[in-house]
């Protein structure tokens, strides 16, 4: 028996004043209630009602249950309401999980604008390469570059990672700026080292015929994208870096962006999270704005 549904019953009863009008209000049948109130009455040994084809009486007994289950079930009643109501607060915290570049470079701006707007929500956010299980780490909205995350999740593209060749001027001013393709490969260039599988990954180059894949002379080689992009604002040489990362450098002129016309699109950026239905208001206004925020970086907007 389920007795808080059937001490739930009980008090409808109660209020209804009749079996047949508790029961229409829930959905049930009168007979369906009566068994009710009767396993209830069998559980506890006494009779709650007093019943007669036309009236209905709580016994002593009944009236002790009412006056002692009523305030517990009208306190159940006010916390269910409460959670409800927090659907629309637009407060509260909210977990994000994405990888260290693009939680450093893009999510940190718009999650200050965003609290700013909204300073009743808090963000935890967890930083990571790998791919975050959201159920499992208890995360509300998740980024990743690649391919669409699998699973039952939603998932909606961002934008691109746009990759470009640059350099900073002092660099350029020592050894000249490449004039095409060819005349890379005689310069000091930096690589990516995917942390995972220790390769290091060939720069992606948009030729005449498609995307080129070509190992390059590293001068040197990173394990994070941020390191790779520090040293070649630092000087050290010509690399290829996502646009994400280099786009401020370039409009404040610490770098150069070269070969424009060799810039390719190498993966896309997704945001991910479980449901589209029963989302807290809060994350359900981060998601929009933080679509909208993430694509205009993405695609150059200041």
């Amino acid at each position: 028996m389920d007795k808080a549904r059937v001490v739930s019953l009980f008090i409808n009863v109660v209020r209804a004043g009749s079996f047949s009008q508790a029961a229409a209000a829930q959905g049930l049948s009168a007979q369906s209630v009566s068994k009710a109130i009767r396993q209830l009455e069998e559980h506890l040994g006494v009779r709650l009602f007093h019943r007669t084809t036309r009236s209905l009486a709580l016994t002593d007994e009944g009236q002790r249950l009412l006056d002692l289950a009523h305030p517990g079930l009208r306190l159940l009643d006010d916390a269910l309401e409460q959670v409800r109501g927090s659907r629309d607060e637009v407060e509260g915290l909210i977990r994000i999980a994405a990888p260290t570049s693009f939680g450093t470079h893009l999510l940190a701006p718009l999650v200050c604008a965003f609290q700013e707007r909204y300073p009743g929500v808090r963000f935890d956010l967890v930083l990571a390469d790998q791919f975050t299980d959201l159920v499992a780490s208890r995360i509300d909205v998740g980024f990743r570059a690649g391919n669409p995350p699998e699973r039952n999740l939603v998932a909606r593209r961002i934008g691109d990672i746009v990759l470009k060749l640059c350099a900073s001027p002092a660099y350029l001013m020592q050894h000249g700026s490449p004039a095409s393709m060819d005349e890379l490969a005689r310069h000091r260039c930096t690589g990516y080292r995917q942390a995972n599988t220790g390769r290091v990954l060939p720069w992606e180059l948009q030729g005449e015929g498609g995307t080129l894949f070509l190992d390059m002379p590293w001068v040197a080689t990173f394990n994070t994208v941020e390191s790779e992009a520090a040293a070649v604002a630092a000087g050290l040489g010509i690399g290829q870096l996502a646009g994400y990362l280099a786009d401020d450098a370039i409009g404040a002129g610490r770098l150069v962006h070269l070969l424009p016309e060799l810039d390719t699109r190498s993966a896309g950026i997704y945001m991910y999270y479980p449901q589209r239905t029963g989302l807290p208001s809060r994350v359900r206004l981060f998601i929009d704005y933080a679509v909208e925020a993430a694509r205009a970086r993405l695609a150059g907007a200041p």
